[in-house]
This record gives C-alpha cells, sequence and structure tokens, in this order.
C-alpha cells in the first residue's frame, strides 16, 4: 500500500519466522522465493485513499498473529493473510490466482458462506477441501489445497499448481 503523500509503499508480509507480521521486510516488489510479484489488484486516487485505513485495520487486527499461528498447509498461512486483506473490501472484487495455496483456509471461522466478492458461495472444510461458486471467483474445487475449476467471466481453465490458462485476469 502507498498512502496519499509517502514516499514508498508499504509491504506487510505474514511469516513463519521472526515477527508473524512483518512491516517492510522485503522490497515492496521484490521477488518471493524466486516468484516474479503478480499484480492482484490496483487502486488509487481517491478510492485507495478511502479503502485503506479499511485493510490497514484488517492487518492489525488479524486473528493469527501470534508466534506459532502460522501453517503453511492448509493455512493460516501468507496466502490466507493476503485473502483476509482483500477480503476487508468487498467491492475490490479480488481473487487470488487458484496456486495461492491457503487462500480458502477460514480464516473468520465460516466454513460456509457468500463469497468475498458477495456474488456467491463458497462451503470448506477447514481449507482441507471446499468448493466456490462465484461470478468473480468462478467454479473452484479445492481438494487438500489444490484448486482446479474454471471462470466463465474471463474464460480461463483454473489447474492445480500451474494457474489461470485463458484470457488474462486483468485489474
Amino acid at each position: 500500500m502507498k498512502e496519499k503523500g509517502a514516499p514508498i509503499y508499504t509491504r506487510y508480509d505474514y511469516t513463519a519466522w521472526g515477527e508473524p507480521i512483518r512491516t517492510n521486510g522485503f522490497a515492496p516488489d521484490g521477488r518471493w522465493f524466486g516468484a516474479v510479484p503478480e499484480t492482484i489488484v490496483a487502486v488509487d486516487g481517491g478510492r485507495a485513499e478511502a479503502l485503506i485505513p479499511e485493510i490497514r485495520h484488517v492487518i492489525e487486527n488479524y486473528k493469527f498473529r501470534s508466534y506459532g499461528d502460522y501453517s503453511a498447509w492448509p493455512g493460516p498461512n501468507s496466502n490466507t493473510f493476503v485473502q483476509a486483506a482483500l477480503n476487508s473490501v468487498p467491492e475490490l472484487r479480488a481473487v487470488l490466482p487458484p496456486t495461492a495455496i491457503g487462500k480458502d483456509f477460514p480464516y473468520d471461522g465460516r466454513w460456509i458462506g457468500i463469497t468475498p466478492s458477495e456474488t456467491g458461495v463458497f462451503a470448506t472444510v477447514a481449507g482441507y477441501g471446499g468448493l466456490t461458486i462465484g461470478w468473480v471467483e468462478g467454479f473452484e474445487l479445492n481438494f487438500l489445497g489444490a484448486v482446479l475449476g474454471f471462470d466463465l467471466r474471463r474464460p480461463a481453465l483454473k489447474l492445480p499448481g500451474l494457474g489461470r490458462f485463458g484470457v488474462a485476469a486483468g485489474l
């Protein structure tokens, strides 16, 4: 995030080592274990100014912020953390890629409900398995963290470990 007038971006990471929620521990656009950063959603101007406090509130009050809370699989992990921040602002309608293992972990305790984009429904079994059907999310079958599905809105297949193949997700 970059607040109005700030000279640099602020990066938040949720890790299994050191301080669980780390601020500016890495370059804002730095690689993560060799992976090139991918933009999930971009907002600027007055809209961003209004949304940043909502996202910051989720980060500051994240339920799994204590030492030992992090679990690489099925979660809560770094992808669960990012999904929680994105979900705090449903109007973003942001969806993590199918390769983001841990995005479906029920960080808020809900095992069934309306999707974060408010365009569909989901059901999960503690992040080990689940089903999501929504206009923004598409159809996703999650089994042991691997996602198989398709997207009708922006036609694409979602394949376990490989990601999306089809029309670019876009912003």
